[in-house]
């Protein structure tokens, strides 16, 4: 694209990779009114704010496809922009922190309340997650078909789909009759569902064989009992022939549900997240999690490609949230500028959710740019270099 004078804002000659548009090049990106107004090499400077970008990536504003943001209300809920658009994503899911009957606190408190774009997948439990203490649907009459599919059809721009958490402790035994009535309750309305692994009652793949084209699996990392892998630690089969029914898997590392052993053997068996997500909340968000940058800083330390790795926390999660459609997880000219810019950093010491550590590089949103805007980023919550 030829040059133009009067940007607003260059992001210059850092390295484009715009998995959606199939970009990885230097590049500048000029910024003017609120979008993006051209992607090339050198750019016209005159009269724009600078931002020298060089030895780091540009990519679009990341998207967060699970988080627990509903703070004030949940235990569970950290600080939807201190927590995600400060550090570097400029949409998120929250992942089943309301239900039915707290859904207007939700949009008053989360949705309305910050300047972050705010999803969010309803709990099937009309009582949400506002304790980890006591599971949601330890009374299985809490789920209340036609309550969640009011607020669905109430607030389409808001509910994107419907999450249960089937381990033992929140669903007791009733796991395969809550499953089936939130398959049907998701089909009713036309949405995805979430469903949450990980000290299940049976293996998971008695779980997946329930599921649809379009369902998503969280904690497909998790190194707890009944996870993704076999004894010889590869990827179960029924997982994989979920995944090729369309079965969507995502990592959601979480304060409890990331393995670094379970990661790097299913990432060496092919085995990619779909959707590469934190799963912040408040008991995670100053560690170990600490946010979306740093676990895809941890999933290319175990030898996930960085592209795969900003595709699944960029363009997928936009078109699994129904985000694309707003120019989300993707870089166009003429469309809103939400750009992150990430910089490597010297080795740190990076926690799993198991107790275990490695020693690698990490990512830092060093730029962050939303609806065209500069923000203020936060450094970052985690320890002392390695």
């Amino acid at each position: 694209m030829s040059d133009i004078q009067g940007y607003d804002l260059v992001l210059k000659g850092g390295t484009v990779l715009d998995p959606a548009n199939g970009r990885n090049e230097r590049a500048d990106v000029a910024i003017s009114g609120g979008t993006i107004a051209a992607i090339g090499p050198d750019l016209a400077t005159d009269g724009a704010q600078v931002v020298d970008c060089a030895g780091s990536t540009v990519v679009p504003g990341l998207v967060e496809g699970h988080s627990h943001i509903f703070q004030d209300v949940s235990k569970v809920g950290a600080p939807a922009d201190e927590a995600h658009l400060r550090r570097g994503v400029v949409a998120v899911a929250d992942a089943g922190t309301a239900g039915a009957s707290t859904f207007d606190a939700f949009r008053k408190v989360v949705v309305d309340a910050n300047e972050i774009r705010v999803v969010n997948f309803l709990n099937v439990s009309v009582l949400g997650l506002i304790d980890f203490r006591f599971g949601e649907l330890l009374n299985p009459d809490t789920l209340v078909v036609e309550d969640a599919l009011e607020a669905a059809a109430n607030h389409p721009g808001i509910v994107r789909g419907f999450k249960i958490r089937l381990s033992e402790d929140v669903v007791g035994h009733h796991w395969q009759a809550l499953l089936k009535k939130s398959v049907s309750l998701a089909e009713q309305a036309g949405l995805p569902l979430m469903v949450h692994i990980g000290e299940t009652e049976e293996p998971v793949p008695a779980v997946l064989d329930y599921l649809r084209a379009g369902d998503i699996v969280a904690h497909c990392y998790t190194g707890k009992p009944h996870g993704i892998l076999a004894d010889d630690g590869t990827v179960l089969p029924g997982v994989m022939a979920a995944r090729e029914r369309g079965v969507l898997f995502d990592s959601a590392h979480g304060k409890s549900n990331l393995s670094f052993e379970v990661a790097k053997r299913a990432i060496a068996d092919g085995f990619l997240p779909d959707i590469l997500s934190s799963d912040t909340s408040a008991r995670n968000w100053r560690g170990p999690v600490f946010d979306l940058v740093t676990s895809i800083s941890k999933l290319r330390a175990l030898g996930a490609p960085l592209d795969e790795c900003i595709r699944r926390a960029t363009i997928v999660p936009a078109q699994v949230l129904g985000l694309d459609g707003e120019g989300y997880g993707r870089l166009d000219v003429g469309g809103t500028a939400n750009v992150t810019v990430l910089t490597e950093t010297a080795e740190v010491t990076l926690p799993d959710a198991s107790g275990n550590s490695i020693v690698a590089p990490r990512l830092e949103p060093t730029t962050v740019v939303h609806k065209g805007a500069l923000v203020e980023t936060t450094p970052w919550r985690g320890g002392a270099s390695a």
